[in-house]
């Protein structure tokens, strides 16, 4: 095994490995879970408390979160194409995996701590601050984690598989913290003067808490769990010295193809709309629908299922339709189906709030809209995987981890573009920072759906459309495999492509 390491850090190929075992995509699953409390916390919680909880301009709030995209869109890339090429006795990917554990737990703990006695300016500066940290880190850990997987497996079929584990745990484990959070957190915070305990600042010092220990333990699990797959991993060829314009060259030479511009278009417009919906989804179950804070934890308790029919979902669909057709016959469902329970209640079409027939009405829609959702995100995650080998053959290099990066990148544009585009909207509509439930008049109410729903719908069309460009099917992947094979076999100065 070692020899084989050896010339395989020679020639920047991975030394042949088994198919992975249950126990290592679960590990590889379970590490999504940092991400997926993370991003329960940014792009479900973070607006509605610090405008109602706290009393911040959601304006203000959108700003701190757009700046931080712009760290984002520096660091994202840097930290995927460093990954890539990393040489050390653990790898390329664990280093990094390791050291990230504490900080983005620390930051994000930091996040929902504010010092409430400062002013709205100095808030605003505390949001930019923890948000910049929480998201820098969370990109040193989440890039070269997901990187893991055309590592682990080139079977096409395998990828969506093996995807299906990492976004089953990453929604399981944020729509854990969300079900314990309005189900145990905010009725235990419940005061006389906070009769919901949503609207309670010290349940959110809880929140971060129990959000930090699922981050660092995920983080943990998943790093230990796959730590034994290093030496099967790709490992970099020997180090060049390029200045900065050589390393921008060299990402723009990896992802510089139809296929990948058409899925990071389709998936960057996607998530933008998926942030918008998930920044107002609690303003919805809180003022539109009126339900309870139980009856909320109930709802995100669905999830759960939604989890498990799109991670089962998506292994099947992509050996009877092939990815890009079956995201596309998913997509059209979801994305159409969607706000229709919101579409039903602006023309009065839906029981009154309160009665329990709607309760279950919205908890149906949900969980198999959410489902389909899962399963669409699984598809292109893994259609992602598919243009590495893809770069490869035209390049020479393996770039899991610039194409993943821009896979967190689109993932953090969802959440801050989208949580910009929901402050602003509640801003438009006229809806009052620091309102509680029942304090918000129903032409307000009113507005709030009838704006969202063509917004969403609008996004997702576009979504659809742009994906069509997507052009890598099972047969151009298996014969970029044989490719990749023939070319290995070649003498090594032959290897390189001309």
């Amino acid at each position: 095994m070692t020899e084989q390491i050896a010339e395989a850090a020679d020639s920047g190929r991975s030394t042949p490995h088994p198919k992975p075992s249950l126990g290592t995509k679960l590990a590889y699953g379970v590490g999504s879970a940092a991400y997926g409390a993370k991003d329960t916390g940014l792009k479900y919680f973070l607006l509605l408390f610090y405008s109602q909880v706290v009393g911040v301009d959601s304006r203000l709030v959108s700003l701190a979160i757009l700046i931080a995209l712009v760290c984002d869109a520096i660091s994202d890339p840097l930290v995927g194409y460093w990954s890539d090429n990393f040489r050390s006795r653990w790898g390329r990917r664990h280093p990094f995996m390791y050291a990230a554990a504490v900080p983005v737990s620390v930051s994000f703990y930091a996040m929902w701590n504010p010092p409430m006695d400062w002013d709205e300016g100095s808030l605003f500066w505390y949001i930019l601050v923890c948000a910049v940290v929480v998201r820098t880190f969370i990109t040193f850990y989440e890039t070269p984690s997901t990187a893991l997987a055309p590592e682990l497996s080139r079977d096409y079929d395998e990828r969506s598989k093996i995807l299906g584990f990492r976004y089953f745990f990453g929604w399981s484990g944020g729509n854990m913290l969300t079900v314990a959070t309005f189900i145990v957190i905010f009725p235990a915070f419940a005061t006389a003067a906070y009769p919901n305990g949503q609207f309670n600042p010290e349940a959110y010092k809880v929140f971060g808490l129990a959000g930090s220990v699922v981050i660092f333990t995920a983080i943990l699990i998943s790093a230990v769990g796959t730590h034994h797959t290093i030496p099967t991993l790709t490992v970099p060829p020997k180090r060049q010295k390029i200045g900065i314009g050589g390393v921008f060259r060299e990402m723009y030479q990896a992802v510089s193809s139809k296929s990948f511009f058409a899925l990071f278009a389709a998936a960057l417009v996607g998530m933008i709309a998926s942030g918008l919906t998930a920044g107002l989804t609690f303003y919805l179950f809180t003022y539109f629908w009126e339900f309870t804070s139980e009856q909320t934890g109930l709802l995100t308790f669905g999830v759960f299922f939604s989890a498990i029919i799109g991670s089962t979902m998506a292994p099947i669909v992509t050996r009877k339709l092939g990815k890009q057709r079956a995201a596309i016959i998913i997509g059209i469902i979801a994305f159409g189906a969607g706000p229709l329970p919101v579409v039903l209640r602006l023309f009065d079409l839906m029981p009154e709030n309160g009665d329990p027939i709607l309760f279950w009405i919205v908890f149906i829609a949900q969980t198999i809209d959410v489902g389909l959702i899962v399963c669409f995100q699984i598809l292109s995650s893994s259609m992602m995987a598919d243009l590495v080998e893809q770069s490869e053959v035209k390049t020479g290099k393996r770039a899991e981890g610039v194409f993943f990066a821009a896979g967190t990148f689109i993932r953090k544009c969802g959440e801050g573009f989208g949580i910009v585009a929901a402050g602003f909207v509640l801003s438009g509509i006229g809806f009052a920072a620091g309102a509680q439930q029942g304090e918000v008049s129903d032409d307000t109410v009113w507005r709030l759906g009838a704006t969202y729903v063509p917004l969403v719908w609008l996004l997702f069309a576009g979504v659809i459309a742009i994906i069509t460009f997507y052009d890598v099917d099972r047969g151009k992947h298996e014969k970029a495999l044989r490719d990749l094979a023939q070319r290995d076999q070649a003498p090594p100065e032959q290897r390189d492509p001309a």
